[in-house]
C-alpha cells in the first residue's frame, strides 16, 4: 500500500435528507441498528491501511464528535496521524464552505502537512465496502492524474449527480453532470484518488481562477487536459440521497446476501456501547428483523430494524419500520413504514402508516 492520507466530507449533501440532518451531519445519521453512515468510509480507509484521516466538519457536528471521540474504535487514536477534525471554514475566511471545492480549500493546510504521496477523498452519505489500496494500485498502474470510483446502477434524477463514459482501458472519455438521459449508467460515487501534490496544485489553481465547482470547473474540462480514469465499485452500494433511499438501505440489511457483502470479510467499525442484551417477553413475536442491545419487545415486530433501547408494548404490531435509539411504542399500536428518530414516544392505541416510497417520519424526541 502506497503511503496514503484520507479526507472524509462529513456534511456534504445534507440538504438531500433534511429530515435526518436537522440536528446532525450526514456522517452521523444512524444506520442498521448500531452504525453511523461515516463508519463505512472510515472503516474502508482503516481496512485499506490508511492511518491518517482528516474529517471535514461543518455545522451540527456535536453528534459526530460524540460518535468519533478520539478515534480509538477505528484504531486512529495515535500520536502521529490518526483521526483529525478539520475546521468548517473556506480558506482564510470565517464563513462555512458552500461546496466541495471550498471545503478542500479549507483543508489545504492539512494536505500540505501530510507526508503521504496519495490522498483518498470520500463522502459519508453512502453504504458500501471498498479496498482503497486497490484503487491506489489501479491509479498508479494507469499513471492517472485523478481516479474516480463509479458504480453501475439506474440513474436517479432527484439531486446533483455525475455520470461518465470510459474506453476499454478505463480512461474517462465523457462526463455529464445531471444528464437528461436515464437508464443504467456509470455513476460517480464521490470517491476520488490523486497524488497529494497534484491535488494541492489543482486547489491552488482553482483559488487563482475563482472556480466554484469541482465537477464543473475542474473535472468536466479535465476530460481534455487530464488523465482521468474510472474504477468500478463492485457489489452493494446505496447512496442516501432521500428519506426513501435511507429507508431502503436499512431494510436491505434484512437480506442475508447484502449483509454478507457489507460485513462478510472485513469489519465495519463503530463506537461500542455496553448495553444489556435485548429482552423478549412471552408475548413477543419477532420475524425477519434486526434487534439491537437493550431493547424490550412485548409485541410483534416484522421486517424492521430497532436500534438500542427501543421498547415495544403489548399488543402492538410493528412492520417495515426503522425505530432509532430509545424510541418507545406503547400498547395496542399498529405502525407500518415508519422512520422514527431518536427518543420519540408513540402512545397507546396509535395507528401510523406510510409507504415504501414515502415513509411516515417522526422527528427526534416527538410525542405522538
Amino acid at each position: 500500500m502506497a503511503s496514503t492520507v484520507g479526507v472524509i466530507f462529513s456534511s456534504l449533501n445534507e440538504e438531500n435528507v433534511p429530515e435526518l440532518t436537522k440536528a446532525r451531519t450526514v456522517g452521523s445519521i444512524p444506520y442498521g441498528g448500531r452504525y453511523r453512515l461515516v463508519d463505512f468510509a472510515l472503516s474502508n480507509m482503516v481496512n485499506s491501511g490508511i492511518t491518517t484521516v482528516g474529517m471535514i466538519t461543518k455545522n451540527n457536528y456535536q453528534s459526530l464528535m460524540d460518535h468519533l471521540g478520539s478515534g480509538k474504535y477505528w484504531d486512529l487514536a495515535r500520536k502521529e496521524g490518526g483521526l483529525i477534525l478539520l475546521p468548517p471554514y473556506s480558506g482564510e475566511t470565517e464563513t462555512f464552505y458552500k461546496n466541495r471545492l471550498e471545503a478542500l480549500k479549507g483543508a489545504t493546510a492539512f494536505l500540505k502537512k501530510a507526508k503521504e504521496d496519495f490522498v483518498v477523498l470520500a463522502d459519508s452519505d453512502a453504504v458500501y465496502k471498498l479496498d482503497y489500496s486497490k484503487v491506489i494500485e489501479y491509479h498508479v498502474q494507469k499513471n492517472a492524474d485523478i481516479t474516480l470510483v463509479y458504480h453501475e446502477h439506474e440513474v436517479k434524477k432527484t439531486h446533483y449527480y455525475m455520470t461518465f463514459d470510459t474506453d476499454n482501458e478505463g480512461k474517462i472519455t465523457g462526463l455529464e453532470i445531471n444528464p437528461a438521459t436515464s437508464g443504467v449508467k456509470k455513476n460517480y460515487v464521490n470517491v476520488m484518488v490523486a497524488r497529494t501534490s497534484f491535488l494541492l496544485r489543482l486547489i491552488q489553481n482553482a483559488i487563482q481562477h475563482g472556480y466554484t465547482s469541482f465537477g464543473k470547473d475542474i473535472l468536466s474540462p479535465g476530460i481534455k487536459t487530464l488523465n482521468l480514469y474510472g474504477y468500478k465499485l463492485e457489489g452493494y452500494y446505496a447512496n442516501i440521497d432521500s428519506l426513501a433511499s435511507y429507508f431502503k438501505a436499512n431494510i436491505d440489511l434484512l437480506n442475508k446476501e447484502i449483509r454478507g457483502q457489507l460485513f462478510g470479510d472485513r469489519d465495519v467499525y463503530t463506537k461500542v456501547n455496553d448495553s444489556a442484551p435485548a429482552k423478549f417477553a412471552d408475548t413477543a413475536k419477532v420475524k425477519n428483523s434486526l434487534i439491537a442491545d437493550g431493547c424490550l419487545i412485548e409485541g410483534t415486530v416484522e421486517n424492521s430494524i430497532l436500534f438500542r433501547g427501543v421498547k415495544i408494548g403489548k399488543g402492538t404490531v410493528v412492520k417495515n419500520c426503522i425505530l432509532m435509539t430509545d424510541d418507545i411504542v406503547g400498547e395496542n399500536c399498529n405502525i407500518a413504514y415508519v422512520v422514527s428518530d431518536k427518543g420519540s414516544v408513540i402512545r397507546d392505541n396509535r395507528v401510523l402508516a406510510g409507504c415504501e416510497m414515502q415513509p411516515y417520519f417522526i422527528n427526534k424526541g416527538t410525542l405522538i
